[in-house]
């Protein structure tokens, strides 16, 4: 997994200053001996490290093979330096930057191979930190194999947005040679993160309707009520004293569909598409409003009434497209006013553009 290093470090370098340490109030010599992959031997103490990890416990706790005073315990496979930056990590519990940067994925081999997870979760952020499109995938691979979920969802998250880059490097192309569950793994999140989004702009647009259709209820309880700006009760002057309303975009294009719906010859033989969608604009109000008998939106009574008659026109989209409507309303009329100004280009669109009423069914 890594090159293996042969240089030795001046003693400066040792995981503690000096041949002694301070444990538990008395100065105590380095009983145990960590051997490297480079030939290097690095004096340490074993209470030190048997209460830094339980692997290292256990090793220096099982009989020895060759009696002898000196106990050695070899870490192999990382760097020599890696391997003193690892203990020293047992007597400081830190981790700097320089260390970090240079040898921050021996560590975090090292930190679950000998089960010390502050030093996981430390090398875990910084490596996190250090991502880039050259070393994704090699650290992909490590957190992997080291049980590392916020890295591995990190490096998933970062492959799939540069996915076009990250295929011309060197570790992709070794990933494919010798790695292909890996492969299939990657790509079946990538497909999933595609379809998520897509889900989710689904929804969106769904809101967005929503929002509109309770917009258009308000304007249309308004308009058949107060009246506004050309077209209101018959008992009222609605230009009267009577400037726009604060949801005028949308207000005005019922204005003008109710002009239209009221001379159009074709509604009688449900020819017309804008006289059909004030027909279901009119059927969603009186499926939501519960003053039925006080109510002033033409048909409103009508339409109940003929709900109630016939039940099984009442299907269940039309009753879910009811509650979604409704929930939508409630949620606006909870919503803050910077909330609302800032929603309010998106969700004044006229009504009468919509494509369609029907909900979608998930």
């Amino acid at each position: 997994m890594v090159q293996l290093q042969t240089q030795f470090p001046d003693k400066e370098n040792f995981p503690f200053p000096g041949n002694g340490a301070m444990v538990a109030g008395e100065i105590m010599e380095p009983d145990v001996q960590i051997i490297t992959s480079g030939g290097r031997s690095i004096p340490a103490h074993s209470r030190i490290l048997a209460s830094a990890s339980p692997v290292l416990e256990h090793l220096i706790a099982r009989p020895q093979k060759r009696r002898s005073s000196d106990r050695k315990i070899p870490i192999l496979g990382v760097p020599s330096d890696a391997v003193s930056v690892f203990v020293q990590f047992f007597y400081s519990s830190k981790c700097d930057e320089e260390h970090m940067e240079k040898y921050g994925i021996h560590l975090l081999a090292l930190s679950h191979v000998y089960f010390v997870p502050q030093l996981k979760q430390r090398c875990t952020r910084g490596l996190a930190e250090r991502l880039t499109i050259e070393n994704v995938v090699d650290v992909l691979q490590l957190a992997r194999l080291c049980d590392a979920p916020d890295l591995y969802l990190k490096c998933l998250k970062l492959l799939s947005n540069n996915f076009k880059a990250v295929e011309e490097t060197e570790g992709w192309r070794f990933l494919q040679s010798h790695d292909p569950w890996l492969e299939l793994e990657i790509l079946q999140f990538m497909d999933e993160a595609e379809s998520r989004k897509k889900r989710t702009r689904r929804h969106r647009e769904e809101q967005s309707l929503y929002l509109q259709l309770s917009e258009a209820m308000d304007c249309l309880e308004h308009i058949c009520t107060e009246g506004c700006t050309s077209v209101g009760p018959y008992d009222m002057d609605p230009s009267k004293n009577k400037g726009p309303c604060s949801k005028f975009s949308t207000c005005h294009g019922l204005q003008l569909s109710f002009k239209h719906f009221a001379t159009c010859n074709k509604r009688v033989n449900g020819g017309c598409l804008r006289c059909k969608r004030m027909w279901q604009l009119l059927r969603l109000h009186s499926s939501i409003c519960d003053q039925a008998d006080e109510c002033r939106v033409p048909l409103c009574r009508q339409f109940k009434m003929k709900v109630q008659l016939d039940r099984k026109r009442d299907d269940a989209k039309w009753r879910l497209l009811v509650r979604k409507v409704v929930s939508a309303k409630a949620v606006a009329s909870l919503s803050l006013a910077k909330r609302k100004r800032e929603d309010e280009p998106r969700v004044s669109t006229n009504y009468y553009r919509m494509r369609s009423f029907e909900p979608h069914p998930n």
